[in-house]
């Protein structure tokens, strides 16, 4: 699987939400108020960030005007390559909670039960009185705030190539902002987790008119001594892809031809293993295929628990283009492959499947891996690039017909909260970490599968 829609990056935006703040110490709802200031570990949190931000050129900062993001922007600067002019933008300020602002969780159950469980389950529905009793939409207005940053961004800085752009802001408007950038996923908002100073990235191209968005990464904690966000789940499934193969190097299509990995995979997976090392495997899940099995085992190292091979995990098929590479598929099947990079669900590989046959297998498999969750479990599942895009976009609410929107580098590392309880969604904790390999950008081969 070849991302050629993403061949050329236009525009990367990387987020970072705020450090540890004073009402997050203690416990309060912020919003909008600028009472909470940063705290001596915030100003620790984003000086490692600025520290591992610096390998990137950017070409613009923006914050919020709220002093704890604006204090994290200014921190951050301090380590970039170049002085920065920092623009505060409105639309970057976080929900406006304002009955709400300075109270407890606790507080806020006690004494707005009925919105609290409404604010939990589905944000997007909450509706809160100012002081004027004026209703409002807290989450709904945010959404189109969002819409407004970005809409100013796209404006600005959409043609001119290779631009990175630096975005300092709060929990909900960062989560606001990528769930717009990916067309905005049914009850996204409780679907993604951004903790303090943690670094997301996303890639935006114009290709043929259109505007196209990829998910690079999600809440990388890394620079905060942190490899992992820490388990708010009752249990965790840790998602990798497998390492990468010499066919992956080639950028030469694989599919179920079952390919072994290469020297570098077998590194990835090492490496893979080395990040993970603390965490305590209870089980281990992969796809019946060599290069991902073989991943399994190295990240596993010496735990010895037995890997449960799926076959419904299996590679896409690919058909008759497997073994071929791009430049060869174009010349036998030009519409069919012209048609897979800008509307995948439309294509049957030529005598192989299609996305929808990916996505049906692979979501029954991830729901009976789920339902033998028990309490306090950490399992490890290794499949392969269209596998893990069609998982991803079902926990976020995408369809797999937006698989291009998700990024799997080999080696890479997503983190999913599961819940037992029916009324909460999954988490993704973090999607796509690949750091352990070398850089905050992911540089793991972008060829076929």
């Amino acid at each position: 699987m070849i991302l050629v829609i993403f061949k050329i990056m236009v525009l990367r935006l990387v987020f970072v939400r705020h450090g540890l703040s004073s009402f997050n110490e203690k416990g309060l709802i912020q919003g909008r108020t600028n009472e909470s200031k940063l705290t001596k570990v915030g100003y620790e949190q984003a000086k490692s960030a600025g520290e591992v931000l610096n390998s990137l050129n950017f070409n613009e900062i923006y914050s919020s005007p709220l002093l704890r993001a604006a204090e994290t922007a200014k921190t951050i600067e301090k380590s970039l390559k170049n002085d920065f002019e920092i623009k505060y933008d409105k639309n970057l300020l976080e929900v406006d909670l304002e009955q709400w602002t300075g109270l407890t969780i606790t507080d806020i159950k006690k004494n707005y039960r009925d919105s609290y469980s409404i604010w939990k389950t589905n944000p997007e529905k909450l509706f809160l009185r100012k002081k004027d009793q004026t209703i409002y939409h807290p989450i709904q207005e945010l959404f189109s705030q969002a819409e407004r940053f970005i809409d100013h961004i796209q404006k600005h800085h959409l043609n001119n190539e290779n631009q990175n752009i630096l975005i300092i802001a709060h929990n909900a408007i960062l989560r606001c902002l990528i769930l717009n950038l990916i067309n905005r996923p049914h009850k996204g908002f409780r679907k993604l987790r951004l903790d303090n100073a943690s670094i997301s990235i996303l890639n935006i191209s114009n290709f043929n008119n259109s505007i196209k968005t990829q998910i690079e990464c999600i809440n990388q904690t890394s620079h905060l001594n942190q490899n992992i966000p820490p388990k708010i789940g009752d249990s965790r499934i840790i998602l990798v892809r497998h390492g990468e193969t010499d066919w992956n190097k080639e950028g030469r299509f694989q599919g179920q031809i079952d390919i072994p990995l290469n020297t570098k995979g077998r590194d990835q997976a090492r490496k893979a293993s080395e990040y993970l090392k603390d965490l305590d495997f209870k089980k281990a899940y992969s796809s019946s295929m060599q290069r991902p099995f073989e991943t399994a085992k190295i990240i596993l190292d010496k735990n010895k628990i037995k890997i449960q091979k799926i076959r419904e995990l299996i590679e896409i098929s690919h058909g008759l283009w497997e073994g071929k590479l791009e430049e060869e598929i174009k010349i036998k099947w030009p519409k069919t492959l012209e048609s897979w990079h800008s509307k995948p669900e439309d294509v049957t590989m030529p005598e192989g499947e299609s996305i929808k046959q990916v996505s049906e297998r692979s979501i029954l498999a991830w729901e009976v891996i789920c339902k033998s969750q028990n309490a306090d479990d950490i399992t490890l599942l290794v499949a392969h690039d269209a596998v893990n895009k069609t998982l991803i976009c079902n926990i976020l609410g995408l369809s797999f017909s937006n698989i291009w929107m998700i990024k799997q580098g080999n080696g890479g590392i997503t983190v999913i909260d599961i819940f037992n309880d029916p009324e909460k969604d999954n988490v993704i904790s973090a999607l796509n970490i690949t750091n352990h390999l070398g850089e905050i950008i992911d540089i793991t081969a972008s060829g076929a599968l």
